[in-house]
């Protein structure tokens, strides 16, 4: 087991150096080209995305904050596309809790550290992947400390810590997801910046227009080849995100209530949501109990973000708060199985830089069997606006 901080069963690809009195672990530079060995090993994947896409995958060194069941998922989708190098950060302990919806650890593990435990069964899964366990606590880590990474990724933590780590994040330039899972539900939390990606199309008679598509999206350039015959356009776009903190606080696109139609679209999800990251800043706790006044807060808060946000009363019915605070905090593996997929895909295709990414709060509702998107922003200008 580690401590202190310490990285524990790792590949000796990486060498320590200190800032502002911190250790920290430096990645080595990996060679560029991708060998025949990995060409086979990662021979369907490379027919999906291609060999360059894969050599960025190669030589990512991503951090992974948290250790619980989705963390668990995002890390086995990410290891088994074949990153270079994965960090797993948790200070906390495996509890008996925690072995009913985490599948690398066992009851050798309860009252070791979450990160040290699961790395030997991460490894199983591909060698090829440097992988390091970092047990200290990840509001001690000064900004320097994500510099080395090229994608911080935080699951499971309550509002006030994700702040801290977007706004370090934003700090050293590095682009930041964060997800959680509340038994039937869940989020995905993009916060890429300002990140550039190419879409491959057919190309048609009508020309590309370099100009604003939506107030976070443009097209920058556009290039055509010959493919199979075919005229194929690769169109590369820019899409411009918020930190969480104003994303949390921000309007529905006017379109999104435009009419009360798609007003009863919107699934109360977003405001059980922001009324549960209040509840945590105002009460000082991750969860909600069982008590009748701590049922009266999360009413409160609710109705008010509900109220913000322009959404009709009747959708925020009893019975939806009522089974969104049963589900708080706990874990179900076909809800966290598929938000870890969704989560590491859109990893992948970020590194790849290729695809639409999240823009930029995906809710998962298992009850409903929805997956909506939606782009909280806190200005939305005109798009016949002049391009920044």
């Amino acid at each position: 087991m580690a401590e202190n901080g310490q990285h524990v069963n790792g590949t000796p690809s990486s060498s320590p150096a200190i800032v502002d009195g911190t250790s920290v672990l430096q990645p080595s530079p990996q060679p560029h080209a991708i060998s025949a060995d990995e060409i086979a090993l990662y021979d369907r994947q490379i027919r999906l995305w291609g060999v360059k896409a894969q050599e960025k995958l190669r030589s990512a060194n991503i951090l992974l904050i948290g250790m619980k069941a989705l963390a668990n998922e995002v890390a086995k989708n990410l290891v088994l596309a074949g990153i270079g190098s994965l960090t797993i950060l948790d200070d906390q302990l495996v509890t008996e809790d925690d072995l009913g919806s985490q599948f690398f650890i066992s009851e050798l593990h309860v009252g070791l550290n979450r990160a040290a435990a699961a790395i030997s069964q991460v490894r199983t899964l591909n060698p090829r992947v440097a992988l390091h366990a970092d047990t200290d606590n990840i509001l001690l880590k000064p900004p320097e400390f994500y510099a080395m990474f090229d994608m911080i990724i935080a699951t499971d933590l309550d509002l006030a810590p994700l702040k801290i780590i977007n706004s370090a994040c934003r700090f050293v330039n590095k682009p930041f997801y964060a997800a959680g899972s509340h038994g039937f539900y869940g989020f995905i939390f993009a916060d890429l910046i300002s990140h550039d990606y190419v879409i491959q199309r057919e190309k048609s008679n009508v020309p590309t227009q370099l100009k604003a598509e939506t107030v976070t999206r443009t097209v920058v350039a556009s290039n055509t080849k010959t493919e199979n015959g075919k005229q194929i356009e690769m169109v590369a776009k820019r899409e411009l995100y918020s930190p969480i903190n104003l994303a949390n606080t921000s309007p529905l696109q006017p379109e999104q209530i435009s009419s009360w139609r798609r007003k009863l679209q919107v699934p109360p999800l977003l405001t059980c949501l922001r009324a549960l990251w209040e509840f945590q800043s105002l009460a000082g706790r991750s969860i909600p109990t069982g008590s009748r006044e701590d049922l009266e807060i999360f009413t409160t808060l609710a109705t008010e973000k509900h109220k913000e946000l322009q959404l009709p009363a009747e959708t925020l019915r009893s019975e939806i708060l009522r089974s969104f605070l049963q589900n708080v905090g706990s874990e179900i593996a076909p809800v966290t199985a598929f938000l870890g997929g969704q989560l590491a895909q859109d990893v992948i295709n970020v590194l790849g830089r290729r695809e639409q990414p999240i823009q930029n709060f995906l809710l998962i509702d298992s009850d409903d069997s929805k997956g909506p998107v939606y782009a909280l922003h806190p200005i939305f200008p005109p798009l016949d606006g002049p391009i920044l």
